[in-house]
Parts: C-alpha cells; sequence; structure tokens
C-alpha cells in the first residue's frame, strides 16, 4: 500500500502532480466543503476513480467521483440544504448525486460489488472500508483516492506509477475484475481509446479468453460504451482491441467481417485497414469537438463489402451496391445496440450517400444533379462532405489529388447555386394551400403528390415563376384525370 500520509504523498507524487490536486480543490472549494459537512457527521469521503486519475493528467472535469462510509441515507442527510438539488436514480448501487455551483457530484457508499455470472446487473453490497472500495475498481488508474478535507493520498494498488506509465491494468486478477463485471473488458478499450493507454499483455489476455462473457452485459451499457469510445482522443486504438480480443464480434460483428480476405489473382483494397484509415481522416476534419455521427458513419460505411463481394471474369473485386446493403446493416446493428432513432436515422444516411459523389469528375452531373445531392443529404450535409473526403485513402497521389479537386468543384458548385437559390431548403414553388386551392380538392395523398411532382420539377429546372408552376400543376392534375378548381 501507498504511504498516505503527507509526506507520503510528498515523495509520491511530482510537483506537477501535486499541484493538480491543489488546483482541483482550488477550482472546486466544493470538494472541501463538502468534505467538511461529512466530517461533521462522522463520515469519511474520498475524492476517487477518474476524477483524481483526471486531476494527475491535468484534466480538470466538473463530474465530481466520490467514495464514503455513509450510507444512501446519511449522505442525503450531508447534503441537506447545501446542494443545489439530489436525485437518487443511483441509489440501488449506493449513489446519491448532487449539484452545487455547476458541478454534478456522485457520492456512492463504499462497495463490494460482485455479479453472480449469470445476470446482467450487479450485485450490490455495501464495504466497510475505502480499501476494500478500491480493491473492486476497474482498473489500477482509478483506484487512486484522496481524502476531503484531508487532502491525504492513497494508493493501494500502484495506479500512480501505472499512469505515469500510461498502461492499463486491474487491481486484482484481470480474470476475477472481468468475471464480477465483463462490461470492463470493453471499458479497458475505451480508456485505450481515451488515453492512448496500453492494455498490459495479461489483461489483453484475459479479454481473449473472457469475450463471451460480454453477452452477459446489456446492449444499453455496451452503447455507452462504445460510444465514449468511438468518440475519444485514439479510436483505431480502441477498435483494433475490440477486433484483436474477439469482443468486437460479440457486439459490432460487422468491424470484425470488414477483414476480407485477399488473394493473388482477386486483389482490392483492405476493406478493414481502409475502414480505420477513413475513421482517422474523419476525425481531422472535425472542428467542434468529436461528432459521434460523422465517426461512425465512417466506421459503418463499407460494412455492406462482404456481402456483396463479387469476382468478375477479369479477377476484378466488386461491390456494387455496398451501400445501399450497407445502410441496411448499419440500421439494423445500432438499432440492435438501442440507439436513439434520430441518431440512427443520420448515420444510415450517410452510409447511404457516402457514393453519391463518384462520378462527378467525369462531367456528367447537372445542376439539378447538385440540387439533389444537396436536398438529399438536407442537414447532413457539412457530415457528407467530410465522410466523402475522408473516404479518399488510395496511395496514388494523382488520383487522390484528383478527386480533392473534383470535390472541390463540387463544393465550390454547390455555393455558387446556393448564392443563387435557397439550395438548404429546397421546396416546391407552390405549397400545399396552392396545390388545394388550385385544384379544388381537400387535403390527402393526391396533394402529397402533386407537391413532390412539384419538387422534382423545382430540382430538375431550378425556381419556377408563379404561373409557370401553375402550369406544371395543371398538366400534371389534367394527366391524373383531376380538373382544376377554376
Amino acid at each position: 500500500m501507498a504511504d498516505t500520509s503527507a509526506a507520503g504523498l510528498s515523495r509520491e507524487l511530482t510537483e506537477v502532480q501535486r499541484r493538480a490536486i491543489v488546483e482541483l480543490i482550488r477550482v472546486f472549494p466544493v470538494i472541501d466543503e463538502l468534505g467538511g459537512r461529512f466530517a461533521k457527521a462522522g463520515h469519511e469521503l474520498y475524492l476517487v476513480g477518474g476524477s483524481v486519475r483526471d486531476a494527475l493528467l491535468g484534466r480538470l472535469g466538473d463530474d465530481l467521483d466520490f467514495a464514503t462510509s455513509a450510507t444512501p441515507d446519511e449522505s442525503l442527510a450531508a447534503l441537506k440544504g447545501w446542494a443545489a438539488s439530489t436525485w437518487e436514480t443511483g441509489r440501488e448501487f449506493g449513489t446519491i448525486g448532487a449539484a452545487r455551483q455547476g458541478l454534478r457530484l456522485e457520492i456512492t457508499t463504499y462497495r463490494a460489488e460482485a455479479y453472480d455470472g449469470l445476470s446482467r446487473n450487479p450485485l450490490v453490497r455495501y464495504g466497510t472500508s475505502l480499501l476494500e472500495d478500491l480493491g473492486r475498481r476497474d482498473f489500477t488508474v482509478n483506484a487512486m483516492a484522496v481524502s476531503v478535507p484531508g487532502h491525504e493520498f492513497t494508493d493501494p494498488y500502484g495506479g500512480l506509477t501505472d499512469l505515469a506509465a500510461a498502461r492499463i491494468r486491474t487491481p486484482g486478477t484481470p480474470e476475477r475484475s472481468f468475471g464480477d463485471d465483463p462490461l470492463r473488458m470493453l471499458r479497458a478499450a475505451r480508456f485505450a481509446a481515451q488515453l492512448r493507454f496500453e492494455v498490459t499483455p495479461e489483461v489483453l489476455a484475459a479479454m481473449r479468453a473472457m469475450a463471451a462473457d460480454l453477452d452477459r452485459i446489456t446492449a444499453e451499457r455496451i452503447r455507452d460504451e462504445f460510444t465514449k469510445l468511438l468518440c475519444g482522443a485514439d479510436p483505431v486504438r480502441g477498435l483494433r482491441l475490440l477486433v484483436d480480443t474477439g469482443l468486437a464480434d460479440r457486439f459490432l460483428p460487422e468491424l470484425s467481417g470488414l477483414k476480407l480476405e485477399i488473394d493473388e489473382h482477386a486483389q482490392h483494397k483492405d476493406v478493414y485497414e481502409h475502414t480505420l484509415t477513413v475513421v482517422r481522416n474523419a476525425i481531422s476534419l472535425e472542428q467542434e469537438g468529436p461528432d459521434f455521427v460523422l465517426r461512425m458513419a465512417a466506421l459503418m460505411h463499407d460494412v455492406g463489402k462482404p456481402a456483396t463481394k463479387a469476382v468478375g471474369p477479369d479477377s476484378r473485386v466488386s461491390f456494387h451496391h455496398h451501400e445501399v446493403v450497407g445502410a441496411r446493416l448499419t440500421r439494423q446493428r445500432m438499432k440492435a445496440l438501442k440507439y436513439p432513432r434520430d441518431v440512427t436515422d443520420a448515420v444510415v444516411e450517410l452510409v447511404a450517400l457516402h457514393l453519391r459523389f463518384y462520378g462527378y469528375g467525369r462531367g456528367e452531373w447537372t445542376d439539378a444533379a447538385v440540387r439533389r445531392y444537396v436536398s438529399d443529404a438536407g442537414p447532413l450535409l457539412p457530415q457528407l462532405h467530410k465522410l466523402t473526403r475522408s473516404d479518399c485513402t488510395t496511395r496514388n497521389r494523382r488520383k487522390a489529388a484528383a478527386l480533392a479537386a473534383d470535390y472541390d468543384a463540387l463544393e465550390e458548385r454547390i455555393a455558387r447555386l446556393a448564392a443563387e437559390e435557397d439550395l438548404a431548403r429546397i421546396r416546391p414553388d407552390l405549397d400545399g394551400n396552392a396545390i388545394m386551392e388550385l385544384l379544388g380538392i381537400p387535403p390527402g395523398p393526391l396533394v402529397g403528390q402533386a407537391w413532390r411532382y412539384l419538387k422534382e420539377l423545382r430540382l430538375e429546372r431550378g425556381p419556377l415563376e408563379y404561373d409557370e408552376a401553375v402550369e406544371e400543376l395543371l398538366r400534371w392534375a389534367a394527366d391524373h384525370g383531376l380538373r382544376s378548381a377554376g
């Protein structure tokens, strides 16, 4: 066990790390205020887990985690009259949430948590000490604590050493840790992606051996961990771990499936490596932090290739309509992982549209085709631009430069048309009310059909004068056996 005295703290922490802890308390005096209230009530309170880890890494956050000897009811009593609000959604796990001065605080009773090896939820029992609580945590870098208000540092499992070495290791044996909570295997990959840490060999071996245990975890918990992984600083590192350990096969088999066999007679690009490169490229184009929709679309854009692979008489490999199959597979997978409908729809649409650009450079696109490209992409157009550019991973510099120039030209053309007409909000020149009035029909399917006909004209020919739009509507009505209201 590490020396928890003030002198021990001084010896074990570098000056920068000591300042990080001091800065954490200075920036967030709420921490000591809270510690004082718990101490006054006779309870221990420690800042723990990711809060300590991130402070030592110089990454202050506004979500703070605490461990305490107090029961949930005792925590609520200590928070009464001090917290701006409290919530008990985590009470069954011993956690009470609180808000104070813009901070989110989670205070959890010491735990000795375990799974029964069958159910999907933990069997929670309260622990009796900080050391017991730290021993049940996922990784050593999350098993450090700082007492408040005393500021004594506790590190029984060498988390500080592992933090300095940038490695992921479990407090006890990885088999026991992952047996308690199989989600920790996915969390190891997530921390590798977020922190750019290496997973130790024994942890890696346990992940491979126990990957099937992930099946005991709910789709929602897996989804949340995977989302954090994909939005990490280096998701490719985490994605490789998922595939190499077999974890991806348990919840995202399409990713492993991209490792298509390549033989000397039917050559094609390594789809798996290409996909990881596209993910990296997409990240490099982000401007306002991680964009999950863009990254997920980059990850899934070619998942339809294994099912559509065909070898022609000339031994050339093709993947016709893989974007259609890929969109369907993406929807199925994201639905299985319980992603929200709007997020799923956005990713699926990007996957379906990611090939639309190819062919533009041959000069075949009319203004109507450009309008339709913009209209079909809708609000996803900026992300479609990034995905399409990211999909160019050829090593042929001349080909890469030509594709980039073609897309530059398309974006310039979109900008020119947008200056002439509102491409982002293309609508027919007559709205539904005008259609009903001119044709003398009530609301119903016919109005929608006429509206879509006029929109297609708008896409093909650009804005129409009012009289011209009316003439076209009446022509359509006559073709469908309708008489105008006039």
